[in-house]
């Protein structure tokens, strides 16, 4: 399962708000040291109830805008 993502990283609290096929999460870690993208692959793998490995970002790694792939 793919799925498109919109990040905004060191946001003052955290949120998931679906937005037609984008999902958009405002994470409270900063864009540095892959941290945003390490807790957006920890909220989508609890909202979609697989494991943490089972997320990977396929594209947009330094980008606000990402690909994520979903193994069930």
């Amino acid at each position: 399962m793919y799925l498109k993502v919109f990040v905004t990283p060191g946001a003052k609290r955290e949120r998931v708000e679906e937005k037609g096929e984008i999902l958009a999460i405002s994470v409270r870690e900063p864009a540095q040291g892959n941290q945003a993208n390490t807790r957006v692959r920890a909220i989508v793998a609890l909202r979609f109830s697989v494991p943490f490995g089972k997320v990977r970002i396929l594209a947009g790694h330094r980008s606000r805008s990402k690909m994520l792939s979903i193994d069930r």
